[in-house]
């Protein structure tokens, strides 16, 4: 996410080491670079330039403070202004309407049906809602059965009527069914068109007028970079919707349309989608992106994530395990399973500050784990809960099973080994057990 943008702000910023001032004259070569930067990011020429001059007028002159280098000083008016740029505040869905109702639009292509699905799944899961997702797209060919394939993956209901072609009535019917049947969030997905034109916006218009959504989304393509910000600006004429989706921001290096669409159209980016997967969706934090795109990570929302699989009944079970070293491979297996949910690999990894711009050459895929679980797998339920067991034939049948070789398995029995003995002294004198830990990651937030 935003590794080209990251990567040329971050040898800007260096330029500054080693002054003991910041001055006009080295922050003229740092703003230059950080600018050029932005312009290769595809941001907005304007909104880059404007950018510096705002970063400049806080940066001249400002006496470095005794624990602070420039460099140092510098990352924190670049962050605090990045922020600023991407809308300064998280901007929440507006869900006060009975039922709340949520209007879809965007281009074809943009990844709006999956998203709506996305949005539904969050409701649901994050907020405890019964969403209904109604099918609009009726020019689109399987865009109904998409939608249908969507809700039945994630347990939502979808209202579809195939053989009515006026989207405006379906629309109604469906808000109309939504309160018969307690559905208390109605997401209405709209049709997209391959380029923007009259009879479109019309069309999405007609809707808007009729339904009065609490909510208007405008869902955009974020790799498409400055196009999306166009195309925002000419949906925001017409349909004056309340905010932004950026869909496919795990793919994005760039970054243009995050940084430059909260200028252009005055409307806050409030999700953002980060993979293939129904939970692959993110409330947008201006200020963690801020951090992510200059290497600092996002220890908050990996936090946040962490929290999301944490079950307190399940971790005072480990601890007892822990405590009388009874810890075995399901117990590890099951951490596995939890860490895997909390999203890509990738991601999880670009949280971590200082992590994700070391590894940043180095592929992480999401299976990263397959080979540990097979080995796991290829265990009796004994050897798998008392490791000790693992004599030399029996790692050789482990290797043969799991399609591994016995360097792996000694691998992983060793790493397993030190994790277990780190475990055990976490249980220490001190108090830092388990439970304590997983405290202080609630504090955290």
């Amino acid at each position: 996410m935003f590794d080209n943008l990251s990567d040329k702000l971050d040898k800007a910023l260096h330029i500054l080491k080693g002054h003991g001032k910041i001055t006009e004259v080295n922050v003229a070569d740092t703003l230059k670079e950080v600018r050029r930067a932005l312009l290769d990011a595809d941001v907005n020429f304007k909104i880059a330039k404007d950018f510096t001059t705002r970063v400049k007028e806080k940066a001249i002159g400002q006496d470095v403070l005794t624990t602070l280098q420039p460099g140092q000083l510098m990352v924190k008016i670049v962050k605090d202004e990045l922020t600023e740029l991407m809308g300064g505040d998280a901007a929440g869905v507006n869900l006060s309407g009975n039922p709340s109702v949520i209007l879809m639009s965007g281009l074809q292509g943009s990844g709006k049906t999956t998203f709506s699905g996305k949005l539904a799944n969050f409701l649901k899961t994050k907020k405890n809602k019964k969403p209904l997702l109604v099918a609009c797209d009726i020019y689109r060919p399987a865009a109904i059965n998409q939608l249908h394939v969507v809700g039945e993956q994630i347990g939502v209901e979808v209202y579809s009527e195939p053989e009515n072609k006026n989207p405006v009535s379906i629309s109604q019917n469906a808000i109309a069914y939504a309160k018969q049947n307690g559905f208390n969030v109605v997401i209405v997905d709209t049709a997209g068109r391959l380029a923007i034109d009259e009879q479109m916006m019309n069309e999405i218009a007609n809707v808007h007028a009729a339904i009065q959504p609490q909510e208007t989304l405008f869902v955009v393509d974020s790799m498409t970079g400055q196009d999306a910000v166009n195309t925002a600006k000419a949906f925001n004429d017409r349909l004056n919707f309340d905010g932004v989706v950026l869909t496919k921001l795990d793919g994005d290096t760039r970054g243009g349309a995050a940084i430059s669409i909260k200028s252009i159209v005055n409307k806050p980016i409030k999700f953002i989608g980060t993979g293939e997967k129904m939970d692959a969706i993110d409330v947008f934090y201006p200020d963690r992106m801020a951090d992510r795109i200059l290497g600092m990570g996002d220890v908050i929302s990996l936090v946040e994530r962490a929290q999301e699989q944490y079950d307190e009944e399940e971790a005072r079970k480990l601890q007892k395990k822990i405590a009388k070293n009874e810890f075995g491979f399901d117990d590890f297996l099951s951490q596995i399973q939890q860490v895997k949910k909390m999203g890509s690999m990738k991601d999880l990894v670009g949280m971590i500050p200082g992590v994700g711009k070391a590894l940043k050459d180095v592929e992480i895929e999401d299976d990263a784990f397959k080979h540990i679980e097979a080995i796991i797998h290829s265990m009796t339920p004994a050897e798998r809960a008392k490791p000790t067991l693992l004599d030399a034939k029996r790692k050789i049948r482990v290797a043969k099973g799991s399609g591994t070789d016995i360097n792996q398995v000694n691998q992983l029995l060793k790493q397993f080994d030190q994790m277990s003995k780190m475990m055990k002294m976490m249980q220490g004198a001190k108090g830092k057990n388990l439970m304590r830990m997983m405290g202080g990651m609630k504090g955290m937030q």
